[in-house]
């Protein structure tokens, strides 16, 4: 009898174990059946020809197959893996796996890929795993190849000092050279210059502008090559720079010592002239700027038309006729893929820090009726309960309620601030695009429902978790369900809360800080009120026996929140990841049940219990090596996957687009969905104007959607942007929608 091996995670850690444990004899006994060894039965060719790209070809024998979902690719030292591009597979349902997708006869991959500098060889490792379909029907154990592969000659360049030689090649260029474009030499593919630079300019009031690059790490602009003027502004000059701190000095081989700056660059320049009845102006702005290591691009300029009055946010958009870099792949980007948007009625950044916190308040205010919030604040309020009549008791549970919701929004403060300094991308609920965050979050809500409904007591009350919090009277416990409200806040955008957000991702450190300690105080407030103020805490009903069964009764908003937790894993990484999660909730219960049991019962008991929690790391670390899922928003009747090609392709032909960027872990993006965007009258609206739906699905991390977001200063999702037939610049909605305001800016764009 032969024994197929599967290497799927399974919903049973015993079914894990027989599969692995008969592994060797199933793969011993296909070598006396003429079974093919996987090198053959699978031929894996690569073809490094392209910079940046990486192509693999398998050739399938007849009668084998190989499984789409366990390709796994994993980049070599100084050698950066994107997503790689699979067609889809046939469809079936595998007796072990459940639906799955195949590939018989053979399948191509690509991989776009990055290295680092000094970086002369692509080396990788391929996994993947097959099966023989006909009698004997046997699987093989996942398979490894390593490829070490020559790069291409234009990533084998020598690579110019960063502010050196580039830059006088490129002024050179820009000279009288006719090959044009950015020039070799980088050992990582450039980005088009209007995501390599990123420039806005806005007008802190009629005399004083506010310019601002923002760019990736290791790209950086020259200082002394910056040029502004105002076009059509008679008597009116621009003033001379106020250059801010933080220039890096470069000894360049052609121009001398010359400063550089990395990062962000906040420009303040004054407006000479009297601006009285002056609406707006219009700002030229010329710059040079490199990337560290790699290429130095020709001159880019950019026009940006600034409101005056509004103090309103522009986008710098390149002129046209103006050279730009060549992308990535050789061709240089259409406008249509990359005309950032112009002056927005609804901007996302807010010039006003005052108003910036005004919006915090309202945001974190607001945020206490989300959904995602609502389970955890049961927690508050049985506590509250709890406290009865002693209004001492009540003021302790709010203020440490109050310090857990503050510190945790101080933390998420400094980890943005420590991100954007080492210029990484930025997004609020980011942290939910890591499963095993998803995972261990869901686990936690289960826990605290089992309390809830109780299977454990994990104190006096139910904020109290842990014996040693216990100790604590309530305070640990209170500012535990502080720092939980904040962590299942954040898939939630609320109502003012992304200009507030916004703001706090691009202004000063002190600033933003503020911003998430206000939008903390938000979120709260009603607590504090209860507490400190006798008339609502007299609303409060009086303690009794019914409190035991209220309890029990918000049990069932945990257990939910932990369903849609396991929902969003599996939009993620799929069946087995989910199953994972079940294995590890069901030793939760166990070890949780167990630990009631043997309370006060001996040491030996309580080594068990310890046994039992430690087996719930098992099924969490290998959900963590769970590959990624195929993204659900590609597959939707009627909605294109978004891509920044496609969006161009779109603008050229004057085609109305909507793009939807979007999370499965969003919960104000699914209430849009469910309200306007899967209703009959968008549906309607799209069709009378002629425009496409294209939707952007960020559940897991995606860099051409981050490089979007980024475009519209978003700080995460959802982002609703309508681009008008005409090309003109797109039109950001607010982020909670309507169908009114969608069929409006549908008909407007078809205009």
């Amino acid at each position: 009898m032969r024994f197929p091996l599967h290497d799927r995670l399974g919903p049973c850690l015993l079914t894990l174990l027989v599969l692995l444990l008969a592994a060797p004899v199933a793969f011993a006994q296909t070598q006396d059946d003429n079974i093919l060894p996987v090198t053959e039965a699978y031929q894996l060719s690569a073809d490094a020809g392209t910079p940046g790209v990486l192509k693999l070809h398998w050739t399938i024998a007849p009668d084998y197959y190989l499984y789409r979902g366990r390709m796994k690719f994993t980049g070599g030292a100084g050698v950066t893996l994107g997503a790689a591009q699979l067609p889809p597979g046939e469809k079936h349902d595998d007796p072990y796996l459940g639906p799955v997708e195949t590939y018989h006869h053979g399948v191509d991959a690509s991989i776009p890929y990055t290295v680092a500098a000094g970086t002369t060889r692509l080396q990788l490792s391929v996994q993947y795993q097959g099966c023989h379909e006909v009698e004997p029907k046997i699987c093989y154990p996942p398979h490894t190849e390593h490829l070490d592969l020559p790069l291409p000659a234009a990533s084998e360049a020598a690579a110019p000092p960063a502010g050196g030689k580039a830059l006088g090649a490129a002024l050179q260029q820009l000279g009288g050279n006719d090959s044009g474009g950015a020039l070799t030499g980088t050992t990582s593919a450039p980005l088009p210059p209007e995501q390599a630079f990123r420039f806005t300019a806005l007008a802190r009031d009629p005399q004083h502008l506010l310019l601002r690059w923002t760019m990736p790490k290791d790209y950086y602009v020259y200082r002394d090559h910056i040029a502004l003027k105002l076009k059509d502004a008679d008597g009116l000059t621009l003033g001379t720079p106020a250059w801010p701190a933080g220039g890096v000095v470069h000894q360049d081989a052609q121009l001398g010592s010359v400063t550089v700056y990395f990062g962000d660059l906040e420009l303040p320049v004054a407006i000479e002239g009297d601006t009285a009845g002056r609406r707006q102006v219009t700002l030229e702005t010329s710059f040079l700027g490199c990337q560290d290591g790699g290429v130095c691009y020709p001159l880019i300029t950019r026009d940006a038309t600034v409101d005056l009055q509004s103090g309103a946010v522009a986008n710098g958009v390149t002129v046209p006729g103006a050279p730009t870099a060549p992308s990535s792949s050789g061709a240089a980007p259409t406008d249509a893929a990359i005309a950032p948007a112009g002056p927005l009625q609804t901007s996302p950044i807010q010039t006003s820090l005052f108003a910036a916190l005004l919006l915090a308040l309202g945001g974190g205010l607001i945020l206490n009726l989300m959904p995602c919030v609502l389970p955890v604040l049961s927690l508050k309020a049985v506590s509250l309960l709890e406290s009865g009549e002693n209004p001492a008791r009540r003021r302790r549970h709010a203020l440490a309620y109050t310090a857990g919701v503050l510190a945790s929004f101080l933390a998420l403060g400094l980890g943005i601030l420590a991100l954007r300094s080492a210029g990484h991308a930025l997004g609020w609920g980011t942290q939910l695009q890591q499963p095993l965050l998803v995972a261990v979050l869901a686990c936690v809500i289960f826990a605290l429902g089992l309390s809830m409904s109780g299977v454990v007591q994990f104190g006096a009350s139910l904020g109290n978790l842990g014996g040693t919090l216990a100790n604590r009277g309530g305070a640990a416990g209170d500012f535990f369900t502080g720092v939980l409200a904040v962590v299942v806040a954040s898939p939630c955008t609320a109502p003012f809360m992304g200009g507030a957000l916004a703001y706090a991702f691009a202004a000063p450190a002190a600033s933003a800080l503020l911003v998430f300690l206000v939008l903390g105080v938000g979120l709260a407030l009603p607590f504090l009120a209860i507490a400190y103020i006798p008339a609502l805490a007299r609303w409060l009903p009086k303690p009794g026996r019914w409190m035991e069964t209220l309890k029990q009764v918000l049990a069932f908003p945990m257990y939910l929140t932990a369903a849609w937790l396991a929902w969003v894993l599996a939009n993620q990484r799929g069946a087995d990841a989910v199953g994972l999660l079940l294995v590890a909730m069901v030793l939760l219960a166990l070890a949780l049940w167990w630990f009631e049991r043997s309370r006060g019962r001996g040491p030996r008991r309580h080594a068990l219990t310890a046994l039992l929690a430690l087996a719930v790391l098992a099924p969490l670390y290998l959900l963590a090596q769970v590959p990624a899922a195929t993204s659900a928003a590609a597959v939707q009747e009627g909605v294109l996957a978004y891509s920044p090609q496609k969006l161009a392709e779109l603008r050229a032909a004057n085609t109305p687009v909507f793009v939807d960027m979007t999370a499965d872990w969003c919960i104000t993006c699914k209430a849009n969905e469910h309200a306007v965007l899967d209703g009959a009258a968008f549906r309607a609206a799209l069709a009378r104007n002629g425009a496409v739906y294209m939707k952007g699905d960020w559940t897991n991390e995606d860099p051409a959607i981050t490089a979007f977001l980024q475009q519209y200063h978003s700080p995460g999702v959802p982002l609703y942007v309508v681009f008008p037939k005409g090309g003109g610049a797109g039109r950001q909605l607010p982020t909670v929608l309507t169908t009114a305001m969608v069929e409006r800016a549908l008909d407007e764009a078809a205009r």
